[in-house]
């Protein structure tokens, strides 16, 4: 580990990213579906009269893919779950309960009942979370 000075407000921004995890994947989701089908107006369209045509040759699958590749808050939102779920995937099952019942539950339970459902301490519980927090940030580089 590097010993990075994290910012208040980095810790709150990646603990947020933890809680709204299930958000982002949807927001990915409907990101790529606007992409790859976007809105297209009904409405007649000009035959261009006496008007000539392009001489490009358009390839819709490779546009597609680059608007893909080339979305900034795409990227930004899958570099997001993959740092989540690459640090998910490497705790260990108390720590990914805590994770569940923190961040992925429907329920706003006070450091208290957190604890209580992990069977561990409160101040336990925080240095857990401490941990998670501070190794995503690592893995996403931020400070």
């Amino acid at each position: 580990m590097y010993d990075i000075k994290v910012t208040k407000e980095t810790f709150k921004k990646v603990e947020a990213e933890w809680r709204n995890y299930q958000q982002t994947l949807r927001e990915i989701k409907r990101l790529e579906e606007t992409i790859i089908n976007p809105y297209q107006e009904t409405w007649q369209r000009d035959d261009n009269i006496g008007g000539g045509h392009a001489n490009i040759i358009r390839d819709p699958t490779q546009t597609t893919a680059l608007q893909l590749a080339k979305h900034k808050q795409l990227d930004y939102l899958k570099q997001i779950v993959q740092a989540i779920d690459t640090v998910y995937e490497k705790l260990p099952a108390e720590y990914q309960a805590l994770v569940k019942v923190r961040y992925w539950s429907n329920h706003k339970y006070t450091w208290d009942a957190i604890a209580d459902q992990c069977f561990i301490s409160k101040r336990q519980a925080m240095r857990w979370r401490d941990e998670i927090i501070h190794v995503t940030i690592e893995v996403l580089g931020w400070r």
